[in-house]
């Protein structure tokens, strides 16, 4: 498998359900990734601009190719209301071919 083809989790958080969805529609939209998991109801704990804040957030597990993980960084950067969101990359090391070989086909080619 070629190094841009390898699966990659993109790891984010959002402030509303609502955004996380619409935001995860258009990422499988434009084929950036296969999927997106949604999971609401997330509390964190943080420490912001010195204080120490708590706040709810919903989590987004985004399924992509090692080859799209920058447009989909950009592409989450330019739809979240965040100054500095979580935004981690998680390459993918084994898993179920099959579904492995679903995200490569659920997802456009990335640019040699």
């Amino acid at each position: 498998m070629h190094e841009n083809d390898k699966p990659v989790l993109v790891y984010t958080t959002f402030p509303e359900t609502t955004l996380a969805e619409s935001a995860g529609a258009d990422l499988v939209r434009q084929e950036l990734c296969a999927c997106v998991n949604i999971i609401p109801g997330m509390t964190s704990v943080y420490r912001w601009q010195g204080k120490i804040e708590t706040a709810a957030e919903t989590v987004m597990i985004i399924k992509t190719r090692a080859g799209l993980v920058d447009e989909v960084c950009a592409a989450v950067l330019a739809l979240h209301p965040y100054e500095v969101p979580a935004l981690v990359c998680v390459p993918v090391t084994g898993g179920l071919p099959a579904y492995l070989d679903w995200i490569a086909a659920n997802t456009r080619s990335p640019a040699k």
